[in-house]
């Protein structure tokens, strides 16, 4: 065998050693890449779940909030009635305290009825 021969044979066993290596890499890359592939695939399916989900929630959140709305505008009524009943009886009270203060006042002698009184008094011993 001649140095030649024998540089080929190394060349060729070198590229062969090369080539196996490679062929392992590109095995395992190939599975990593099938593994990488079910986990989007996996993902995709659960994230088409989720949004229908997410749809559905949406769904009934907006039927909540809308009866909850219809209920809340049949209840305004009430509250306003209950105001005005609750303005009525201050009212009603602001009238009694007045009339109250009138008879208050009405029955403390005017300055002619003390006279009058002093006068009776004075007349009568």
């Amino acid at each position: 065998m001649t140095i030649g021969a024998l540089a080929g044979l190394i060349a060729a066993i070198a590229f062969l050693i090369l080539a196996v290596s490679a062929a392992f890499v590109l095995i395992k890359l190939s599975k990593t890449v099938d593994e990488v592939n079910k986990n989007i695939n996996s993902i995709s399916q659960d994230v088409n779940v989720l949004s229908k989900q997410t749809e559905e929630i949406m769904i009934s959140s907006n039927s909540m909030i809308k009866d909850l709305n219809e209920k809340i505008n049949t209840l305004d009524p009430v509250y306003q009635a209950a105001a005005d009943v609750g303005q009525s009886v201050s009212d009603l009270n602001s009238a009694t305290q007045s009339l109250t203060k009138k008879f208050q006042e009405r029955n403390k002698p005017s300055f002619l009825e003390k006279l009058a009184g002093i006068g009776f008094k004075v007349f009568r011993k």
